[in-house]
Parts: structure tokens; C-alpha cells; sequence
């Protein structure tokens, strides 16, 4: 089954962390990615730009209404996520555990609806079926 992880922190109490120390959580990340990937059990990973670059849309009576900025205004905000295989929620949290952003703030563990007709994309890349 897949799993999103949605990281959370306080995206201004991160920037304000040296740069040494972000670079060095940016970098636990990538490595777990490649163990994953190295597992079996990867399937997608990104930080995410700041909520200040974030557009939110909404249609409402056909019209298309954009706003700029985060949809709500939260202590904790989305920085990145990890999509990955798990066989179960358990082994999951295993995962979440091993994200540097779960030191700082909270990681989100959702199973993932498959629904049918979606593409799917396996682990390298290619599609699967």
C-alpha cells in the first residue's frame, strides 16, 4: 500500500536555522530516499517552496478564484513530503520516524486511496500497470 508522508513544521522557525543545519536535514532526506529506493519502498520525495509561493484555487459557480498564500494560517506548515510502499501503517511510522522533519515538527502518515484508471509510476520511473 502507499503512504504520504506530509512533513510539517514552522517554516519561519526553519529558515531561521543556520544554513549547515538545513543542509545537513536536506541531506538525511536524500539518504533515506536511497535507502528507500534501495528498498523497494520509494516512490517520490520533495521539499516544498515556502507558503509565502503558494497559489490556492477554487471554482465556484464556474468562476476560477486564485489567492495568493496558504490556504489557512497554521503554527505548522506542508514542507515536503515522501511517497512511499509500505506493507503496512506500522511500517509506515517506521519510516516517518527516520525523516529529519519529524525532530522539528510532525510527520503526517495517510494511506493513499488507488483508484482505478490512474497511471500508475513504479519506483523507476516507468509505468506500471
Amino acid at each position: 500500500m502507499r503512504y504520504i508522508l506530509l512533513v510539517h513544521h514552522d517554516e519561519i522557525a526553519f529558515a531561521q536555522r543556520p544554513e549547515h543545519e538545513r543542509q545537513d536535514m536536506l541531506q538525511e532526506s536524500v539518504q533515506l530516499a536511497n535507502q528507500l529506493y534501495a528498498s523497494g519502498q520509494y516512490v517520490n520525495a520533495a521539499p516544498l517552496h515556502p507558503t509565502s509561493q503558494t497559489s490556492c484555487v477554487r471554482v465556484r459557480d464556474g468562476k476560477r478564484l486564485v489567492t495568493e498564500g496558504p490556504f489557512a494560517e497554521t503554527r505548522e506548515q506542508i514542507g515536503g513530503f515522501f511517497l512511499v510502499e509500505a506493507k503496512d501503517v506500522s511500517e509506515a511510522i517506521d519510516i516517518a520516524a527516520q525523516i529529519p522533519g519529524a525532530r522539528i515538527g510532525t510527520v503526517e502518515v495517510r494511506p493513499v486511496t488507488e483508484v482505478a484508471g490512474l497511471p500508475v509510476v513504479s519506483a523507476n520511473g516507468l509505468e506500471a500497470s
